[in-house]
């Protein structure tokens, strides 16, 4: 009987056994689908391009930070040209001289317009006798004030090339990114600032018509 019963186990076992190894294994996981590669990045561009509403230039630290101070480019954005370089302490030449010709009224008004506006520095670099005699000729000093003045709001993205003046004449714009000069000899030095009704490029030369 102990021999039968030694038996029975044994056989269970083996059964026992039989039974698990044939039970169906797990299926494996799917394997995961490859992802899409990423999309390379783009190449920066070499250009170095300011934002539309950025201003740019050297001449640009001179420029009051308090937005409370009337010459701050947040300030100047929110009144017309003519107001706005009052505030301005590099354009303090320039503001007297506008006023002498009476432009005022006609810039403040004015519907989107860009202004290369010479600096006093612009100004000190005419000899005082011709600059005295042209702010005493207002034809002379309107026909200059108003060669600055270009129809339309430029961009810096749209600034190279030619334009016409307000007085008629063509202004030449060369350079790209953050780099300017104005027919050849007169660079921006502060650019892209904003008034309300205006696109300011601040100069370091006096632009003169050629008729």
């Amino acid at each position: 009987m102990p021999t039968l019963k030694i038996a029975l186990v044994t056989a269970a076992s083996a059964l026992a056994l039989t039974a698990c190894g044939t039970a169906a294994a797990p299926a494996p996981a799917p394997a995961a689908a490859p992802s899409a590669a990423p999309a390379p990045a783009a190449a920066p561009s070499m250009a170095v391009q300011p934002a539309a509403s950025g201003e740019f230039g050297p001449g640009c630290a001179a420029v009051p930070t308090d937005p409370s101070n009337p010459g701050s480019f947040a300030a100047m954005a929110k009144v017309p040209v003519a107001t706005a370089a009052s505030g301005n302490p590099l354009l303090s030449t320039l503001v007297t001289a506008v006023k002498q010709a009476d432009l005022v009224d006609a810039l403040n008004t004015a519907q989107n317009i860009t202004v290369f506006a010479p600096t006093n520095d612009a100004f000190d670099k005419i000899p005082k006798a011709d600059l005295d005699k042209a702010l005493a000729d207002k034809a002379t000093l309107t026909k200059i004030l108003t060669y600055h003045v270009v129809p339309g709001r430029l961009t810096p993205a749209q600034l190279a090339g030619t334009h016409k003046t307000l007085e008629g004449g063509v202004l030449t714009v060369a350079g790209s990114g953050t780099s300017y000069t104005v027919n050849g000899n007169s660079a921006v030095v502060c650019g892209n600032v904003q008034t309300s009704n205006a696109t300011v490029y601040i100069v370091d030369t006096v632009l003169m018509p050629t008729s």
